[in-house]
């Protein structure tokens, strides 16, 4: 009982903990100091971050049941993506990418990243200064866990990717902390897989030009 016990008082606590190692700032071992030095309370959010502001109603151009979201997605994916879940730091593959590329949604293939705006922020996650354009993702305050952070979903579907802070590197200031589980790399001149293809046959205007 007393096992039982700890192990409940203590999960609350390790979920805030991963939280804020993801809200933490990236290491000026990674970045210089200067390009850390970021405003860190905007007064406008509209002027500070890339991205398109949007509340409940909202409405996303493609719409699957949560059935259909399960079915297609990997447990993994579908916890991230639809449950707005957070993957463990330092886990995924795509933080170690150098390749040139583009990140794509791996909810719905949309084009999200280039990866010349990949850098290596220290905090665990693949981390972005900016999106490939500024109605790829749709921003939304999130006031959970006790904390207030601007959540980035895909503009296609509402799919959870991560949360963006305003302590990146230059040009932009931002850091874009995305799920590795919620994007698909594809670097340049591979082939991409048929959930992106199908996405790019469908929004011929937003193909990536490398």
């Amino acid at each position: 009982m007393t096992n039982t016990r700890s192990l409940v008082l203590t999960l609350p606590l390790s979920i805030v903990v991963l939280l804020a190692a993801c809200s933490r700032q990236p290491s000026n071992a990674q970045n210089s100091a200067e390009d850390s030095k970021v405003d860190s309370a905007p007064a406008n959010y509209n002027e500070k971050y890339i991205g398109v502001w949007a509340d409940e109603n909202y409405q996303y151009p493609i719409q699957r049941s949560e059935i259909e979201w399960k079915e297609m997605l990997s447990d993994k994916e579908f916890h991230i993506l639809r449950e707005e879940g957070t993957e463990r730091a330092f886990t995924s593959p795509l933080n170690n990418v150098k390749e040139e590329g583009v990140f794509y949604s791996a909810a719905t293939g949309q084009p999200l990243f280039l990866s010349n705006t990949k850098f290596k922020s220290g905090t665990g996650w693949p981390s972005f200064y900016e999106p490939i354009r500024k109605d790829a993702v749709v921003l939304k305050e999130d006031n959970r866990y006790g904390m207030t952070r601007i959540e980035v979903v895909d503009s296609s579907s509402g799919s959870h990717l991560g949360h963006v802070f305003p302590d990146g590197p230059k040009p932009t200031g931002l850091r874009y902390c995305m799920n590795g589980a919620s994007l698909i790399f594809v670097a340049k001149d591979e082939e991409p897989p048929a959930l992106v293809k199908e996405y790019l046959e469908d929004n011929p205007d937003e193909k990536p030009s490398l």
